[in-house]
């Protein structure tokens, strides 16, 4: 009897609705999927191969160790631990592994910043905005990372660009919110004293807002460049160069080894951006 109660509702067709609606977002616009996928798609082969490649690795390792050493205070324990860790990965034979990841996870969380700001700045100065917005990112952050691969292939194909689209998608909320909730965080008697003043909306934005809540917004950028880290190895399903490949390719090779081994790679370079992130915010607090 329940059964029945159940199925007097016919199956929606949700699944056959938004595979139409792909399709047809594909088809109308293909004009600007297209040029993104063959262009920025150049622009990442050109950043990898062509920039970040063509750096002796040992430069490389040296630049790396001294953004290192003087974001931390001048301490030598990042810096030495950015030089050991980049050694090892380059003595393992993932250099070339490396500098694609490190492409995808600078690009997309460079996009997402991008983005991600400006949208949290609209979010903390309008209610509408926030309550728009509030719930896209809702879902965006509840739905599995899995699944934003699906939009990305149908829509950019395979490779690098859906990956970063991907990580876009994925990385972009902890901006977002974080520089909503700094601003709206800012005293209202600094606030009121810009007003009296006779400060425009931008002076009091750029030179009172922004400053004071320069402490939270960068909290979020280091959320969502781990966000973009994280995807890297699933971004390698759909063609994604870098050490997630390697761990993919590990994988379904039952290769352990080298599995650990690209794998050891994305958690010393996750170790290297997340404390240099971290001190260029207590720096700049």
């Amino acid at each position: 009897m329940l059964n029945n109660l159940l199925d007097f509702v016919p199956e929606i067709p949700v699944a056959d609705g938004i595979d139409w609606l792909t399709d047809e977002i594909t088809d109308m616009l293909s004009f600007v999927f297209d040029p993104i996928k063959e262009h920025f798609g150049n622009f990442m082969e050109f950043v990898a191969e062509d920039v970040l490649m063509v750096i002796p690795p040992v430069i490389f390792i040296l630049i790396v160790a001294l953004i290192a050493f003087f974001v931390s205070g001048k301490k030598f324990g990042l810096a030495a631990f950015s030089i050991v860790g980049l050694w090892f990965i380059y003595n393992q034979g993932h250099w070339d592994n490396l500098m694609n990841t490190v492409t995808l996870v600078i690009l997309a969380s460079l996009l997402s910043v991008i983005i991600g700001v400006p949208l949290g700045i609209l979010m903390s100065k309008s209610k509408t905005a926030n309550a728009i917005i509030t719930p896209i990112l809702d879902f965006m952050q509840t739905m599995p990372a899995f699944v934003y691969l699906i939009p990305a292939v149908a829509f950019f194909g395979i490779g690098m660009v859906p990956g970063v689209f991907a990580s876009l998608i994925f990385a972009t909320p902890p901006t977002v919110r974080f520089t909503n909730l700094g601003i709206r965080q800012v005293s209202n008697e600094l606030v009121e004293a810009a007003d009296a003043f006779g400060t425009t909306g931008a002076q009091k934005l750029f030179k009172v807002e922004l400053p004071m809540a320069k402490s939270t917004i960068m909290a979020g950028i280091n959320q969502t460049v781990m966000l973009a880290l994280s995807m890297v190895v699933i971004a390698s399903m759909i063609g994604a160069k870098g050490l997630g490949r390697e761990v993919l390719s590990s994988l379904q090779r039952a290769e352990a080894g080298t599995g650990f081994v690209a794998g050891f790679g994305i958690v010393i370079l996750a170790i290297i951006i997340d404390r240099i992130t971290q001190n260029m915010n207590k720096s700049k607090a």
